[in-house]
């Protein structure tokens, strides 16, 4: 399969002393990411854990979506642009229509219209959506509305990809197509999924387990780990 995304550029993602606390409805703090030391130089993690574990969290910081309570996310060389993917694609389908859903991820790098309906083809294309190009996104299925989410996510052209139990809603010909489909990005993924054997084909697995790194190292153990606490 030919790669979706072709950055070679080597990443390294230091995370320092990184924790978050919320407020709960009492009006208390309640840590929900405890602190956490980590560097990832890996191009294929996988962040697993029961739910509430902490590892939307963790993608969420590493995104920036989330501010921390403390510590800090670096990057090196460079803090590179980046896609995140929701489990529900809906979450980010933006425009009407599939090829304007994709145009709109295009407009602050190409500012001709035609070359962005022309890119939006290739892109489709290339996930095997050509025919939905004027689609309404209502229409779509779960599993061509997620293919269209990443879509929207590689017209951006990220440097990291950030992606959240995306296969959640996913029957499991869809789920196995469209992790085919993240692991053949050619820039580093980090996915938090409950899916085992999707962790298992990932470089590195973290697990989760109370706001608590629990066990990092390689997949087969790491999904032993995480089997044994999941059954206490």
């Amino acid at each position: 399969m030919e790669k979706l995304l072709d950055n070679q550029d080597s990443l390294t993602i230091r995370v320092d002393d990184l924790c978050l606390d919320v407020e709960t409805a009492a009006g208390d703090q309640r840590r929900i990411l405890h602190p956490l030391q980590l560097e990832i130089t890996e191009s294929r993690v996988a962040v697993i854990g029961s739910n509430g574990s902490g590892k939307s969290t963790l993608l969420r910081l590493l995104a920036g979506l989330a501010q921390p309570t403390a510590g800090e996310v670096r990057f090196s060389p460079t803090r590179p642009s980046t896609g995140f993917i929701f489990a529900n694609p809906q979450a980010q389908l933006v425009m009407p229509v599939v090829g304007e859903d994709i145009e709109f991820s295009l407009r602050q790098r190409i500012k001709q219209r035609a070359e962005r309906r022309r890119r939006a083809e290739e892109i489709l294309r290339g996930l095997g959506l050509a025919d939905r190009i004027d689609s309404s996104v209502y229409e779509l299925s779960s599993g061509e509305a997620q293919k269209v989410a990443l879509a929207g996510v590689l017209a951006t052209e990220p440097g990291l990809v950030l992606a959240d139990e995306p296969t959640t809603l996913l029957d499991l010909r869809n789920a196995a197509e469209f992790q085919n489909r993240l692991l053949d990005l050619d820039v580093p993924l980090v996915v938090a999924t409950h899916d085992l054997e999707f962790a298992a084909r990932a470089d590195r697995v973290l697990v989760f387990h109370e706001g608590h790194l629990a066990f990092d190292g390689a997949p087969a153990p790491a999904v032993a780990h995480y089997r044994r606490l999941a059954l206490g």
